[in-house]
């Protein structure tokens, strides 16, 4: 008589979970080769899919059929272990990606308070500060927008993409992908996925604005050009003084478009990273003492004396040698060109002080009782932070009041000053913010009409070096 077999109980749910296995593994699998091949809208959707076979998965190994505990075989205790692995690997990818990823669960239709983040991954635990499992959605994305793109996902099965800001002195620019996922375990289920679109927007701002200062302020000197250019070709052909005269301002507007195009490029550079705070370090002091030798020639020649104090103090700050030195550089610069002749320009460092210290009214000097003092950016106070100041203090025509909110705009300039014969391109107290901002320090002026005026920028003190140990 033939050897009859019957097939085993637990035949079928070892059926399903190598099949689920397999498909959670296959679906790893496309979610790297659609990143790796550059088509990551895709990955949303496919791990949307690799979570529900997980937790589809996961389900089944807590329950077998009919509720009834089965007998393990070999093949079951087999279909475990690769369940397990693919689990394993699973997980791994969920929280390997970039992105901050959200599972977002349902909940009643009209009950806000029960939307909750079923699983979260390592990003989005990093960005909004929850736990991986079990956090309230209004509390982690307080943005109604997107909110309301979640609610659409899970009870109107409705795909969305909502662009928001962050908050903070340096905003952050997202974009949240919102996906329905199939309904799981008798719950609705949503997918949120955040892109940092920080970089992206900073860049398309930065063309904006690059293309709109350029275009305007390059109108004036082209338009000067044009005209003496046509001058030239025509009645001043063989006027010998006229087209040298004509040459010599042809050449000075040139001048002043190359600045003009070297600091919009600058402006550009700086806001472009001014998210990404510096991680050099640099002596404010000897930075300070570098460009007072450099402008030594500029102040020769509009006899304006520079002198420095605290200079030969070390004054550690976290920083870029480079950014530093222009914000010093524009500093110095803009006080020799609005000095008198005969009058000295000082620069004072302070190595170490407090945040009210470092923003308080110049001590340095006399002023007048209608002096004003005006933080023009103020660093987010954090305790114990210390500060290194340096000040520039000018002698010349000084500001009113009303001038001092808008010192930093681009192009503005105030009404009736002149600088001598070196005219500026309106955006050196512009650049000098931003390259502040970006080292997450301070800036203050104080000035008033007819007392010259002090501008004082403070950054961060550099933590001291680590000493090697010894032998």
């Amino acid at each position: 008589m033939p050897y009859e077999t019957s097939p085993s109980p637990v035949a079928p749910q070892a059926g399903s979970r190598l099949w689920t296995a397999g498909a959670s593994a296959g679906i790893a699998v496309i979610v790297l080769v659609a990143l790796a091949v550059g088509e990551p809208s895709l990955a949303p959707y496919l791990l949307g899919g690799a979570v529900l076979v997980a937790l589809s998965t996961w389900a089944l190994n807590r329950r077998p059929p009919g509720g009834r505990a089965a007998a393990a075989t070999p093949v079951d205790a087999r279909a475990s272990e690769v369940a397990a692995a693919d689990l394993s690997l699973l997980d791994a990818l969920f929280e390997a990606l970039g992105d901050p990823v959200l599972v977002v669960s349902g909940g009643e239709a009209d009950d806000i308070a029960g939307r909750r983040v079923i699983l979260a991954n390592a990003a989005a635990r990093e960005l909004l500060r929850i736990p991986r499992e079990g956090a309230l959605l209004v509390s982690a994305l307080r943005d109604p927008t997107v909110l309301e793109s979640v609610d659409e996902a899970l009870f109107g099965g409705v795909a969305k993409t909502t662009d928001y800001a962050g908050v903070g002195a340096n905003t952050r620019h997202w974009r949240a992908l919102t996906r329905p996922l199939p309904a799981a375990d008798g719950r609705t289920l949503a997918l949120v996925v955040l892109r940092d679109e920080t970089d992206v927007r900073r860049m398309e701002l930065m063309r904006v604005d690059f293309l709109a200062n350029a275009s305007h302020e390059l109108r004036t000197p082209l338009a000067s050009l044009s005209g003496f250019i046509e001058t030239l070709k025509g009645h001043a052909r063989d006027d010998p003084k006229a087209r040298d005269r004509f040459l010599d301002i042809m050449a000075a507007q040139a001048d002043r478009m190359s600045r003009l195009v070297a600091d919009l490029l600058s402006l550009s550079r700086i806001e472009l990273n001014e998210h990404i705070p510096p991680s050099g370090r640099v002596d404010l002091a000897r930075a300070a003492a570098d460009v007072v030798d450099a402008v030594s020639i500029l102040s020769a020649e509009r006899k304006v004396g520079v002198a420095l104090r605290g200079g030969e103090l070390g004054a550690p700050v976290s920083g870029d040698r480079d950014e530093i030195l222009q914000v010093i550089q524009n500093l110095v610069d803009n006080a020799i060109k609005y000095s008198p002749s005969g009058e000295v320009v000082e620069v004072c460092i302070q190595p170490e002080v407090s945040l009210d210290q470092a923003s308080a009214p110049w001590s340095g000097g006399n002023r007048g009782e209608g002096a004003t003092r005006l933080p023009l950016l103020t660093p987010d106070r954090e305790p114990g932070q210390r500060y290194a100041a340096v000040t520039v203090r000018d002698h010349g025509p000084g500001m009113a009041r009303e001038h001092l909110p808008r010192l930093t705009e681009r192009f503005y300039r105030v009404e009736g000053q002149k600088s001598g014969d070196r005219s500026g391109t309106g955006l050196g107290l512009a650049i000098v913010k931003h390259i502040i901002n970006r080292h997450r320090g301070g800036l203050t002026v104080e000035s008033a009409l007819g007392q010259g005026a002090t501008f004082t920028a403070y950054f961060p003190v550099a933590e001291p070096k680590k000493s090697a140990p010894a032998e």
